[in-house]
């Protein structure tokens, strides 16, 4: 019989251990797993095994190649084989930084599914600090959070990974004003996954997740986006099109989208790559744009057969008889934004209908200010 696991992450360290302190004393037999990454400047990671009634082992264990997150995967899965027998639960507490899809997806192995099981994956937040952070545009190193050397990650930029990846979100501290508005940003950030307060935790030890169906949620082809929604505080403006987009335009465009929204994500069709979907990723500013594989229409017929029911799915809702799943699907979250100004802004980036006339030959011409970034990552 497998041994449940669950993964509580957040940059959060008070409503992680909190979070962790409850599903210890909630489950006897349970045991804590913790990577300390405080000196990890200096290539040290303190390990911290621990039950409800304390610590019951400290190991230091080395930097595997210079990457926080292989260190403790690397690290975690012997570990968590090796105390497997004696537990009812194991629970993994990531260090604040560590995002929890390169950790699920470890365990989540042919190889260990006989001796573990993932069976949720939590991210505490302090309710206090969560709206503020998620607005923040500053690395990880600039505000003083332990980081590999290299680290060029954002604070607000791991935050939306955690809480968006995960099946559970747990509300921590702060007041009641507090409360209300981290579940007002979360209802827009990741509407459809459960809340929880300290006092009435998720069940985590039943059935399997499956790390694959996890990614599917967040991906760009698959990804669960919100939809349009808007309450006292926040606004989320979804844009869905079917031409192609200018890039120089919208290239001229992005400084006020980010700026003028706090979260946005989703996928985009540049005239000129037809044949290549691309990843819109953005947060307090700072923004990522990736190739994100192939548009289905772009490949044969028996790319079908291969492709998950998620992705065929997403293609089949998307589907135009022309362009095929091609698609604009952008949403953007901020305060207080003017949705006829947002469409009105990225509407006037799509090709105007005597471009899209003159077709894929001409779209091929245009200068393309994006391809510093995708040509770059593609030849890396």
């Amino acid at each position: 019989m497998s041994t449940p696991v669950v993964l509580v992450a957040g940059l959060h360290s008070p409503a992680r251990t909190a979070t962790v302190d409850r599903l210890l004393n909630e489950h006897p037999a349970s045991l804590a797993v913790h990577h300390d990454l405080r000196a990890i400047t200096t290539d040290r990671v303190e390990r911290v095994v621990r039950n409800a009634a304390g610590v019951l082992e400290v190991t230091d264990v080395r930097l595997a190649h210079g990457c926080v997150t292989c260190t403790v995967r690397e690290d975690l899965l012997p570990l968590l084989a090796r105390l497997a027998p004696t537990a009812s639960l194991l629970v993994v507490d990531l260090w604040d930084s560590v995002e929890p899809r390169p950790v699920a997806e470890a365990i989540d192995r042919d190889e260990a599914r006989d001796v573990l099981r993932l069976t949720s994956v939590l991210t505490a937040l302090h309710t206090e600090w969560t709206p503020v952070d998620i607005t923040r545009g500053d690395r990880l190193t600039e505000v003083g959070r332990p980081a590999a050397k290299g680290d060029q990650r954002y604070l607000a930029e791991v935050l939306a990974r955690q809480l968006e990846y995960a099946t559970g979100l747990v509300l921590y501290g702060g007041g009641e004003e507090d409360d209300e508005l981290s579940r007002a940003v979360l209802a827009h950030l990741a509407p459809v996954t459960p809340v929880h307060q300290l006092t009435g935790l998720p069940e985590v030890t039943g059935g399997a997740l499956c790390a694959t169906e996890l990614a599917e949620r967040v991906d760009p082809a698959t990804a669960r986006l919100p939809c349009d929604a808007r309450n006292e505080e926040i606004t989320t403006v979804v844009w869905r099109r079917t031409r192609p987009l200018h890039s120089g335009r919208l290239f001229e465009a992005v400084d006020e989208l980010v700026t003028t929204t706090v979260r946005s994500r989703g996928r985009f069709w540049l005239a000129g790559r037809n044949k290549r979907m691309l990843a819109w990723d953005a947060v307090a500013g700072v923004i990522s744009v990736e190739d994100a594989g192939p548009w289905l229409a772009a490949l044969p017929d028996s790319a079908w057969d291969t492709a998950s029911p998620a992705r065929r799915a997403a293609a089949a809702l998307d589907w135009h008889p022309v362009h095929g799943d091609r698609v604009q699907h952008l949403v953007f979250t901020g305060p207080d934004l003017d949705r006829r100004h947002l469409h009105g802004l990225l509407d006037s980036c799509l090709l105007t209908h005597e471009e899209e006339t003159a077709g894929p030959l001409a779209w091929a011409a245009y200068d393309d200010p994006f391809a510093h970034l995708l040509d770059a990552r593609e030849t890396a």
